[in-house]
């Protein structure tokens, strides 16, 4: 079963995305997107969101 994690970031840098990434990676989660929410007075986002999916074993552990 696929399972999803989404982390949002208030602080859209390169330094928060690539902890991100490195974190959540290192978890076992696989970099599935991102998505980003702007805003009108300016060309930086004011928001991300980081998607990632995993494999949830079922009842019977297989995955």
């Amino acid at each position: 079963m696929l399972i999803y994690k989404v982390i949002e970031l208030s602080s859209v840098t390169e330094e928060t995305v690539e902890t991100t990434l490195n974190e959540w990676s290192a978890k076992g989660w696989q970099y599935d997107g991102m998505q980003f929410a702007m805003r009108e007075s300016s060309k930086r986002p004011a928001m991300a969101f980081v998607l990632f999916t995993r494999q949830r074993a079922d009842r019977d552990g297989n995955p």
